[in-house]
């Protein structure tokens, strides 16, 4: 069959006219324009939450079940992610406390050790707490070369993570500046 170049624009002008005078007369078919939205029940136990993995903020839906994580998906309703979720997102779940395979307790291998020893969290946060002070010790600067007053220490770095949001980010770095770190950085601006 052959058109004509005038022929074919007279028979898309009146298909398209034919699909306006539809939804004009229908409006229950969607021709063109903002999608609809579908109603998102929210079920007692949901509550909003942020990823915790990048410095994007995407939104998730937590539900709890009697006091356990039950599902975690993309909120819908988020701006920044709409439902989505990144590789790392999709398993937000793995970090809920009642994750049968989360680490409960603190495994350490000491110096020129081959296995790891399973130790609690009071003889993390004390070992933790005093490496960092005798690493502050030996390397503290009260005065450099020339004199002048720096108390610092250049042993110690501190890197944060997008998780913290900006009064955590601003209360780390009062404290790593309070011990002299001077190496300090986060995805947030402090």
């Amino acid at each position: 069959m052959e058109l004509s170049r005038r022929e074919f624009l007279r028979a898309s002008g009146a298909g398209v006219g034919g699909i306006f005078l539809l939804g004009a007369l229908s409006p229950d078919v969607a021709v063109a324009g903002a999608p609809r939205k579908l109603p998102l029940k929210k079920r007692i136990g949901e509550k909003s939450t942020i990823c915790p993995y990048d410095a994007s903020g995407c939104g998730f839906i937590v539900e709890v079940v009697d006091g356990k994580v039950v599902n975690i998906e993309g909120d819908p309703d988020h701006p920044i992610n709409r439902g989505g979720a990144c590789a790392k997102g999709a398993t937000l779940r793995q970090l809920s406390a009642d994750n049968p395979w989360r680490l409960s307790k603190v495994l350490y291998r000491p110096p020129g050790g081959t296995d790891w020893e399973e130790k609690d969290w009071d003889w993390a946060i004390e070992k933790v707490s005093r490496n960092i002070k005798e690493t502050r010790d030996a390397t503290f600067t009260a005065r450099d070369s020339g004199g002048n007053l720096v108390n610092r220490t250049d042993a110690i770095a501190n890197l944060g993570g997008s998780a913290l949001d900006n009064e955590e980010c601003y209360l780390l770095s009062k404290l790593s500046r309070a011990r002299g770190v001077v190496y300090l950085e986060n995805h947030a601006c402090i």
